[in-house]
């Protein structure tokens, strides 16, 4: 049972890190800041720091997400009651990984210490402690981070046109090397001579690319805001680090196999494998389909989504970053009318079911487990 602990956890993190590694950066790919592989790099590297961190913070979230509080120790510091846990949310988050929907590993997690506890103690279960300390920051995290995305870009597109920042975009006339550029003011530059029939492609990202134009203290605006934007997605990912890490781990502390620390480095290798390996089609999810982005509007979700989720950290609270960065995209879209309204009800579907999904398996799991064992 203590490997299936091990194995379970390992499944659960690396689920975790497929799932939700690229979250942080999803703002830079989908803006065009940079390429996928720089940003997973970026992710990875972040993410790492934040997880090595948690060993210093995650006290709170490691004794939560145990399960203590929510049915009696009795049945917590069994064996079948952590790997039931362990995997009713991978299980869900992988599934979830797979068809390319971001949910929340977070959300996994209480689903499935619902479905086991309430299979393993009934009416015991501690449905006040859920409520409070679970259900409400995993509900008004998101709503939150969208009305705060949604006023932040308002206010930052203020600021900038008070300061004469303005936009340039282009549309191109070419094949692969186009031949004319159409600039902002009109004027066509001629930059080679065509020898085939001409294509047009206007605002199209793999052609053209939104740049703002002006400097500060003799400092470009957009490097200034590249850097912003690479510092904010690296601030998502090491929060995440910080707030996902020490929840999984907390599962292994009961095992009781490991020390605290070295739940927490197991933990952490696993979110970094998965992530690196498995995360392309949640990123095309986050990054292209949820919302057109420049660089200001993806800063700018970024920056909301940072505040938050480290805040919540500290305090000790379960939010998910998931439902933080997708919420903060959300009012990006709402700012500027270009949110997919279709793909943003399929994640809704998607956060709906995860955790009806993730209590069934892991009460299936655990009911399993201590039938048959």
């Amino acid at each position: 049972m203590l490997y299936l602990i091990l194995i379970a956890a390992f499944f659960l993190a690396y689920s975790n890190g497929a799932n939700d590694n690229f979250k942080g950066v999803a703002t830079l790919f989908g803006s065009g800041t940079t390429d996928y592989r720089k940003a997973i790099r970026w992710a990875t590297f972040t993410t790492a720091l934040g997880s090595i961190a948690s060993l210093f913070v995650a006290d709170v979230l490691i004794k939560n997400f145990s399960g203590r509080g929510l049915v009696p120790d009795a049945v917590v510091i069994t064996p079948e009651f952590a790997a039931a846990v362990a995997l009713g949310a991978a299980g869900t988050v992988m599934l979830a990984t797979l068809i390319g929907m971001p949910i929340s590993t977070t959300h996994g997690l209480v689903g499935a210490l619902v479905g086991c506890g309430v299979v393993a103690v009934g009416f015991q279960f501690n449905f006040g402690k859920l409520g409070g300390v679970f259900i409400l920051p995993l509900i008004a995290s998101p709503l939150l981070a969208a009305g705060l995305s949604y006023g932040g870009y308002i206010l930052f597109r203020h600021v900038r046109k008070a300061a004469g920042i303005t936009k340039t975009t282009c549309a191109c006339f070419g094949e692969e090397n186009p031949n004319y550029v159409l600039q902002s003011s009109g004027q066509a530059a001629l930059v080679g001579s065509p020898t085939r029939p001409l294509t047009v492609h206007i605002n199209s990202s793999e052609f053209c690319k939104e740049q703002y134009t002006g400097s500060v203290i003799g400092v470009s605006v957009q490097s200034l805001l590249n850097s912003a934007h690479f510092v904010s997605a690296g601030i998502v990912c090491f929060a995440r680090g910080l707030n996902d890490t020490p929840k999984m781990a907390g599962l292994l502390l009961l095992a009781g196999v490991l020390s605290p620390n070295q739940n927490i480095i197991f933990i952490t290798v696993a979110v970094l494998l998965g992530g690196w390996l498995n995360a392309r089609k949640v990123a095309e999810t986050m990054s292209k389909k949820i919302t057109a982005m420049n660089d200001g509007q993806g800063f700018t979700a970024n920056l909301v989504t940072s505040l938050l989720v480290t805040t919540a950290s500290f305090h000790g609270l379960p939010v998910s970053t998931t439902h933080v960065s997708v919420g903060s995209l959300f009012g990006i879209g709402a700012a500027t009318g270009d949110a997919n309204r279709k793909v943003i009800r399929d994640i809704l579907f998607s956060w709906l079911l995860t955790l009806p999904v993730a209590a069934v398996i892991s009460a299936t799991v655990y009911w399993s487990l201590v039938h048959f064992r």
